[in-house]
């Protein structure tokens, strides 16, 4: 590779952000003392996190200048790490990248080895990054709801259904044989109907202070929404069900009672993808691979230049923007 190479950098002055495509040094790439990985980044991805810290939103980044992008894939460089070779097809998600470690909107990424995971065999580069983040997410939040006995047949809701991990959680639930309840603001239901809702709620119903117990009306949930959203959706869970809280999209706080768990036993699941252990992001990752069918990636999927992302980050934050949005950083 050459010393130089572009990446999105986002930098702070006179409490102002200001985010463009520039040239860095590979010197200006961070290192750990042993069992570095670099490598060069075809796809990153747009997600709700990366919005906030390019728009300052949220607490996301404290160090400037930094490269945000939490997620990317690409083929491996050059190696300081025993399990990687040069030309390895590899996704890296989670750990601090794109937050505490420059990211993924960049040319070329530098991570520890330990961080990473390679391809399952079949799988495009281009179909990884629209699985990224949001995949993993959801099928780690399914695999808890199988693990708590939930079974195929049962009706699960899942809110925030058309972004990242909510169309993920739907395909993969459809795909498995239960019954998806989506929860959306959106107007136009096509795009969830083609993923595998049957039924469709109105964001609404689940907005508003909830009743410490209210009619049951679904077996599970997949929460990425928080707030008073999950306050409600404990509420209605029918008895023994569980719910998966992944999200905050809606708020951090959660306003409820115990009668939910008491009188229903009802189970609160959270769910971390960030901190993962390797073996249970390969098991996922090939559960992802045999799950998500073709048709619904090309479904979800919207490519942008590297230089348009900070205008869809923008877009992201005001709920204009459904799926994924993936970024093309080599052919």
């Amino acid at each position: 590779m050459n010393n130089t190479f572009q990446a999105l950098v986002l930098d702070k002055q006179d409490d102002r952000l200001h985010a463009e495509v520039t040239d860095v040094q590979r010197e200006a790439l961070p290192k750990e003392e042993a069992g570095n990985v670099l490598v060069e980044v075809h796809y990153s991805a747009l997600n709700y996190k990366d919005a906030l810290a390019l728009t300052g939103s949220g607490s996301i980044i404290n160090d400037y200048p930094f490269i945000p992008g939490c997620e990317f894939v690409g083929k491996v460089a050059s190696s300081d790490h025993l399990d990687f070779k040069e030309g390895d097809e590899v996704i890296a998600t989670g750990f601090g990248i794109g937050e505490r470690h420059f990211g993924g909107f960049s040319h070329y990424a530098q991570v520890p080895g330990n961080w990473l995971v390679k391809l399952p065999k079949g799988m495009s580069m281009r179909d990884a990054i629209t699985l990224g983040t949001p995949g993993l997410t959801a099928m780690f939040a399914v695999e808890a709801l199988e693990h708590e006995q939930i079974h195929p047949g049962q009706e699960v809701l899942v809110t925030g259904a058309s972004g990242g991990v909510g169309s993920f959680s739907i395909a993969i639930l459809h795909k498995l044989g239960y019954h998806v309840l989506a929860s959306t603001g959106k107007t136009d239901p096509a795009y969830l109907r083609a993923l595998g809702v049957e039924n469709i709620m109105a964001r609404s119903e689940l907005e508003g202070p909830a009743r410490p117990l209210d009619k049951q009306r679904f077996d599970a949930a997949i929460d990425s929404v928080g707030g008073e959203t999950l306050g409600n959706i404990l509420s209605r869970t029918r008895y023994e069900g569980t719910v998966v809280a992944c999200g905050l999209a809606g708020g951090h706080e959660l306003h409820t009672t115990v009668y939910p768990f008491i009188l229903r036993g009802v189970r609160l699941i959270g769910i971390d993808s960030v901190m993962q252990p390797v073996s249970r992001r390969v098991t996922a990752w090939e559960r992802l691979h045999e799950l998500v069918d073709q048709t619904v990636l090309n479904h979800m999927v919207h490519e942008i230049p590297l230089h348009d992302v900070p205008r869809n980050a923008e877009a992201m934050l005001r709920g204009e923007l459904s799926g994924r949005t993936v970024i093309r950083l080599h052919s």
